[in-house]
């Protein structure tokens, strides 16, 4: 549809404007009104992600309030002073705030229990899409000014989180990006772009540029650049690690160490992709690569992995590389009904336990037919 939309604000005359008018010859009204006038696609239409790009003044925000409200742009409310920004979600549920936070790249845990005045820039303009994108208002989120105070790093690889997570179905409303910034379209991946320096309208999905990340063999020194951003120990036990490179820059990091008491078999110590690299797949992908090395050497008859994170979980079921063996409980039961927070006996945290068949094929075929029997 064509939205047509006219911004106009009062002039008060005093003595300084009306010298600058005489310096430049401006003449009266000059300036006090805009008229903008573009194509947006319809609410009626099959669309998911949509972005309105532009310099600035040039009608963004006023086109998006034009179509959608300005009851659906983001008003960045402030956030609770002292207190952990989970606590910032109004009565949503643990298990929907953890899963959406993960969703768009915030996935430490550490982070979740902090304030939102101490987070990074990258960590507070996550939060702040976590909690636009978690919220009840609207079926479609307008997130205005968006990745304009991050690095561009963390704008595109934000921008194709925020893509992944709605397009995954993880997000079930339609978003709206509002930005000056060109660069992100092609991680975004709309499916409409409006570019106001135009007034033009562009239909079509852009495909998001390929990362490609080289896996070495690394020791112990690379893991000072990502032992905070662990939630658990810093402390890292022995064995072989394994750093992903994005030009040449360590980017995610994984340890693998011996099982005591069985020869051959093997366990992920850490797996920890850097924070302005999350919520677009990096871990999983750099997880699985690093298994398929470690699965070929000749002294890894077994390898497992055990982790009580959400989205590490999710990611390891949705593989097809890796077999879950057990469920257990931090409050002692054990069994794979056992699910999330049960809130009549208190916190309940699931530990999983994951075995990878991709790469043993004879493992694997036993593990199907249910006969391996040693522990995890």
């Amino acid at each position: 549809m064509l939205v047509q939309c006219a911004v106009s604000c009062p002039v008060n005359e005093s003595f300084r404007v009306q010298q600058v008018r005489g310096m430049f010859d401006l003449p009266a009204g000059l300036g006090a009104k805009q008229c903008f006038a573009v194509e947006v696609p319809t609410l009626q239409e099959h669309w998911r992600i949509g972005l309105i790009v532009g310099p600035s003044g040039s009608g963004k925000t006023s086109i998006a309030r034009h179509v959608y409200g300005a009851a659906a742009i983001d008003k960045s409310a402030a956030w609770p002073p002292d207190a952990a920004i989970i606590d910032g979600f109004g009565d949503a549920d643990i298990r929907s705030i953890t899963q959406m936070l993960s969703a768009v790249g915030l996935s430490s845990p550490p982070a979740w229990l902090r304030p939102y005045h101490v987070l990074s820039n990258g960590e507070k303009f996550r939060a702040d899409l976590a909690r636009l994108l978690l919220s009840r208002d609207n079926n479609v989120a307008v997130m205005d000014e968006f990745t304009s105070v991050v690095d561009r790093t963390v704008a595109q690889v934000g921008s194709a989180a925020v893509a992944r997570s709605i397009r995954s179905g993880v997000v079930k409303k339609r978003f709206v990006a509002v930005s000056c910034h060109y660069d992100i379209a092609q991680w975004l991946c709309p499916d409409w772009i409006v570019d106001m320096a135009t007034q033009t309208l562009a239909r079509g999905c852009l495909q998001r540029p390929r990362l490609h990340i080289e896996i070495r063999r690394c020791g112990r020194k690379v893991w000072r650049s990502f032992e905070r951003h662990h939630y658990l120990s810093a402390q890292l036990p022995g064995g072989d690690y394994y750093c992903g490179l994005l030009d040449n820059i360590p980017i995610a990091f994984a340890g693998i160490t011996q099982v005591a008491g069985f020869a051959g078999y093997k366990r992920f110590s850490r797996i920890v992709v850097l924070p302005d690299y999350q919520g677009i797949g990096i871990g999983g992908k750099f997880r699985d690569a690093v298994a398929q090395i470690a699965a070929r050497r000749g002294n890894c008859r077994r390898l497992s992995l055990i982790s009580s994170h959400p989205a590490m979980i999710r990611s390891c079921q949705a593989s097809g590389k890796w077999k879950l063996k057990a469920v257990t409980c931090s409050n002692g039961s054990a069994g794979l009904k056992q699910r999330g927070v049960n809130a009549g006996a208190g916190h309940v945290r699931r530990i999983c336990s994951f075995v990878y068949v991709y790469g043993f094929n004879g493992e694997s075929q036993r593990l199907q037919a249910g006969q391996m029997r040693k522990p995890v």
